[in-house]
């Protein structure tokens, strides 16, 4: 995307959020709401997140060792970590996949697309395995809880999911990605497209693997949803968690959106709009917003230390022993 053009939506759209949160909230309320706001709460959601840094290194390391890419778990997990603080800076979390396929690749030289490919298609799984907590989470609160078009975007997003895991996964999806060919062509993406698209490819031979990765990705992300009930009720903010199988889902979506920076404003916004549904104080619901991105602060000091350490030492050698 042209650069004006991305930074003129990335002004617009922040520049929406913080006009929608001046309308909603009173700024001396919410700094009473922070001031008050239990830390033992916020220290769960630190560790919720930081701890499943881990088992998603685990995800990363077994699809490459799939495709003969051997990496040690704390190396990984080290690159996860390091990518996290690059997030801080870079456009959300797609910013911190970029470091760590660069990262990546210097170690293992000519496999570029086949590592991009694979961080891909783990951003996938966890992206669909997040997607199916949000389906259960919409089924479970059809009746229980009011939160008015956010249900039916949930369900748009599930079965938006299985339309793109047809495309990427079945052989007779092809003909529909030629169409599509001459589009890419014209916009100068589609070389690097069909080398992703054509490292992805090769694990639909590989079910079992997926199979169980995806089951091992939605039980990570179960657990990373807590974080967000957490932070709510770290600023007292007391309802089920089950809710936050609706909300969650749809918030690391958000997070997503490359216009912005680290999701300022936007992460906020979308707390006081969604928790305001379920009769919360935007003070409150804002208030946790703001919390949770304390959480993403406080899983970039790990990546910051190890940077300022290396870059102490002398980074080591990125070639692969």
């Amino acid at each position: 995307m042209n650069r004006r053009l991305r930074v003129a939506a990335t002004l617009l759209l922040t520049g929406l959020a913080v006009a929608y949160l001046v309308w909603k909230i009173d700024v001396g309320q919410t700094a009473d709401v922070l001031a008050d706001a239990n830390p033992w709460w916020f220290l769960l959601a630190v560790a919720i997140m930081t701890l499943t840094v881990v088992p998603m290194a685990e995800r990363w390391r077994r699809l490459l060792v799939s495709q003969g890419i051997r990496e040690r778990l704390p190396w990984l997990t080290r690159a996860y970590l390091v990518a996290y603080t690059a997030g801080q800076i870079l456009p959300t979390s797609i910013g911190g996949d970029a470091v760590r396929i660069v990262e990546t690749s210097r170690r293992h030289p000519a496999r570029l697309g086949g590592i991009s490919a694979i961080v891909l298609l783990e951003r996938a799984l966890g992206g669909a395995a997040t997607v199916l907590l949000g389906a259960v989470g919409f089924l479970l609160a059809i009746g229980r809880y009011d939160v008015g078009a956010y249900l039916w975007i949930e369900g748009a997003f599930v079965l938006g999911t299985f339309l793109l895991a047809f495309l990427f996964f079945s052989r007779s999806a092809r003909p529909l990605l030629r169409l599509a060919a001459p589009l890419l062509a014209r916009l100068r993406l589609e070389r690097p497209v069909r080398a992703v698209y054509d490292g992805v490819h090769v694990f639909r031979e590989r079910t079992g693997l997926l199979v169980a990765l995806f089951v091992f990705t939605i039980a990570i992300q179960a657990v990373r949803v807590l974080a967000i009930w957490a932070a709510a009720r770290a600023v007292g903010i007391d309802l089920s968690p089950r809710i936050y199988y609706v909300m969650g889902p749809l918030f690391f979506l958000v997070l997503l959106v490359p216009f912005t920076l680290n999701g300022f404003a936007v992460r906020e916004a979308f707390f006081v709009s969604f928790l305001g549904q379920l009769g919360v104080d935007p003070e409150a619901a804002f208030a946790a917003g703001f919390l949770f991105f304390l959480v993403t602060v406080a899983m970039a000091l790990p990546g910051g230390a190890i940077l300022l350490a290396e870059g102490l030492r002398g980074r080591p050698s990125q070639t692969h022993a």
